[in-house]
């Protein structure tokens, strides 16, 4: 019985993470996660993997507006210094 329900958890994880629903950044480490803590704290696999995918999803999603908040600050800052040379009459600055 158990083997039966061990392949089945096994089965049912790998379509959910061939579809493309459930591939969002952070879900698949989140749902693996969440059904390992699930299954330790009293069979609640499934749940604990709909739940781990949600955390990971929730995530990997504010990972990525840091990331493109960074880059946003990285490139203001870059124009100002250039519009401070271009203000002072200095040459901008060449790459190499």
């Amino acid at each position: 019985m158990k083997a039966k329900l061990i392949a089945a958890s096994i089965l049912m994880s790998m379509s959910l993470a061939s579809t493309a629903a459930y591939a969002k950044p952070g879900c698949l480490k989140g749902a693996a996660a969440g059904a390992v803590g699930g299954h330790f704290l009293g069979k609640h696999h499934v749940l604990g993997a709909a739940v781990g995918c949600a955390v990971g999803h929730h995530m990997g999603k504010k990972q990525e507006r840091e990331q493109a908040q960074a880059q946003a600050n990285a490139q203001a800052q870059a124009q100002a210094q250039a519009n401070a040379r271009a203000q002072n009459g200095q040459a901008p600055a060449q790459r190499r």
